[in-house]
């Protein structure tokens, strides 16, 4: 049975920059008012609506300078600066393709991103050039096709001196791509694809948490259509034109990522909230950034909800500002989310979402006149379908609770995987009419069968513990473990002792905390079933290995467990 949402609503079919800002050389709405602000430096380094986009522009007439052609791809591997967005587009109306990596990427992983891709140019952030330096002559590329990206004011840099004595074989600063060429960026129009639901804008690289890290195609459509999905629903508050008129948002989350770059590079800016971005998370200044600056809207990943749960120095800023937070990339906890609501101000919304790479950014969201205090990640957005299958993947789920794994429809769906036909049959299945469903490898279930239903997210299909022939979801054993006060962040892996899989925890004491190992597993056996008790053992860690998205490392964390344990038999909570 398909599950639809109930909401339609019509895609634009034009670019990403058009989208965002209609006319290439018209007068912009707002055209002054700060879309963009350094958040450790918010008086001197502000973009406004109308210095994003002619920036863009410069930068593109640059990379046209430079020998960028359509559907060329230019690589970014920095971390957060306000020009970021700038520059992530300017490859956009040059007719290229974007793809960003990690700044905390080896040289080994940076060069098989580069290598994959095939990008032609490189924008490296001062602290990652060495590194970049060696990728790209590992992957082919000169040098001189490396270009210094930092985070100071291109305004107060008005002559560049090379960084290499030999210009014409040395990196390059990024300003000097745009060098000279503002009057000529003011009149310039940008690229408009033919089609732009089968023009690629952008590689945004899947985690790579159960293998090696795919590209995934994502169209000008598909970008523009995940937008209109997130704003059609924010636009259905009560009040939401006030509530615009003041919004502010704080950035955090890496820019290189699906997540933050819909949220922080296309959809606030289209609504014209100003934008706070810090230069890497840090826990502390992020609550003195919210405090400071007023936020009201925070999007976050569950790591970062769980220690404004948890943390105590939380307790110490006013969180009363925020009136809207989003979480994705993990399952979230509801006494997590119940503990953050009661530091925003009265009537906030805390709510978990849930989104895929391959899906654009988010699947499901909330209604805003939608009351419900579960741990759902929320309904369908609009012109989405989606459907349960069970893990034969052929037989479908007709009844609300039965879980199964979720197959997705719609105009956000990927277009391919980068050069990957293999890797794409195998998650792309054709229906006999033509319809593409994309296999997430989620396990989940609705509560009832009818468009409005409400979808739950259990856990990745790998990432499942099989215990004597009984599937056990490591994200339900880490939210129950979430709830004990001694416990501030905790993650779950199977391991293999004597043939038998059981559930391995590793936990991250809170502050001052003197639990033992013996009394988390002997509490956990007070919550849940037999099945699910920690035989694995209980191991105290100073930190949980996540990517920069918040996603647990679980292959990490297995290897460790076998390196561990492996070769013991299973624990019993006395003998841990």
């Amino acid at each position: 049975m398909t599950i639809r949402s109930r909401f339609v609503e019509p895609i634009p079919m034009c670019s990403l920059q058009t989208w965002i800002f209609g006319s290439a050389t018209e007068e912009l709405p707002d055209s002054q008012k700060p879309v963009f602000i350094d958040a450790d430096r918010p008086k001197s380094h502000v973009v406004s609506r109308s210095d994003f986009r002619l920036l863009s522009k410069r930068i593109t007439l640059g990379l046209i300078d430079a020998g960028l052609e359509t559907q060329d791809r230019v690589l970014v591997y920095s971390g957060n600066t306000i020009f970021y967005p700038s520059l992530f587009l300017g490859v956009l109306m040059a007719g290229g393709i974007y793809t960003g990596a990690s700044p905390n990427f080896t040289a080994r992983e940076l060069s098989h991103q580069l290598r994959d891709s095939g990008a032609k140019f490189v924008f490296a952030a001062p602290e990652n050039l060495p590194v970049a330096i060696e990728a790209a002559v590992s992957a082919g590329i000169s040098p001189n096709r490396v270009y210094i990206f930092g985070a100071d004011d291109y305004r107060a840099v008005p002559q560049f001196v090379a960084f290499s004595d030999d210009h014409s074989n040395g990196p390059r600063h990024w300003t000097e791509l745009i060098s000279g060429n503002e009057v000529a960026a003011r009149d310039w129009v940008w690229f408009e694809p033919e089609d732009p639901a089968s023009t690629t804008c952008c590689l945004n690289y899947s985690s790579g948490t159960t293998g090696v890290p795919k590209g995934v195609e994502v169209t000008h459509h598909s970008y523009i259509a995940n937008c209109v999905q997130v704003i059609s629903l924010l636009n259905k508050a009560p009040g939401i034109e006030e509530f615009r008129q003041r919004e502010r948002t704080l950035c955090f989350l890496p820019l290189y990522h699906a997540f933050a770059q819909t949220y922080f590079g296309a959809i606030f800016p289209a609504l014209r909230v100003p934008v706070y971005i810090m230069a890497a998370y840090n826990f502390e200044r992020m609550l003195q950034h919210i405090q400071n600056f007023r936020i009201t809207t925070l999007v976050a990943v569950p790591p970062v909800l769980v220690s404004m749960a948890k943390n105590p120095i939380a307790k110490k800023y006013d969180m009363s500002s925020l009136e809207n937070i989003s979480g994705g990339a993990a399952p979230l906890s509801g006494d997590t989310i119940e503990e953050v609501g009661k530091m925003c101000s009265p009537g906030a919304s805390v709510r978990q979402g849930w989104g895929m790479t391959e899906m654009t950014c988010y699947i499901p969201s909330w209604d805003p006149n939608v009351k419900n205090e579960s741990a759902s990640v929320g309904e369908l957005m609009p012109n989405l379908s989606a459907r349960l299958m069970q893990l034969d993947g052929k037989t479908m789920i007709t009844r609300p609770h039965e879980r199964g794994e979720i197959w997705l429809t719609g105009p956000t769906l990927m277009k391919a995987y980068w050069k990957n036909e293999r890797a794409t049959g195998d998650t792309v299945h054709v229906d006999a009419d033509g319809t593409r469903w994309m296999k997430t490898g989620d396990v989940g279930f609705v509560d009832r069968y009818e468009t409005g239903a409400l979808f739950y997210i259990v856990d990745r299909i790998k990432e499942l513990i099989k215990v004597k022939g009984i599937q056990v979801a490591p994200a339900e054993l880490e939210a129950t473990l979430l709830e004990n006060e001694n416990v501030s962040d905790a993650a779950v892996v199977g391991v293999t002792i004597n043939g038998h899989e059981v559930p391995r925890a590793y936990v991250v004491k809170s502050g001052g905390s003197q639990i033992t190992a013996e009394e988390v597993a002997r509490w956990m056996e007070g919550k849940v079933s037999k099945h699910k008790h920690l035989k694995g053992g209980v191991c105290f860690i100073d930190a949980i290995p996540k990517n920069p998205s918040g996603k647990i490392l679980r292959r990490a964390l297995r290897d460790q467990a076998q390196r561990e344990v492996g070769d013991r038999k299973p624990f019993d909570s006395k003998l841990v």
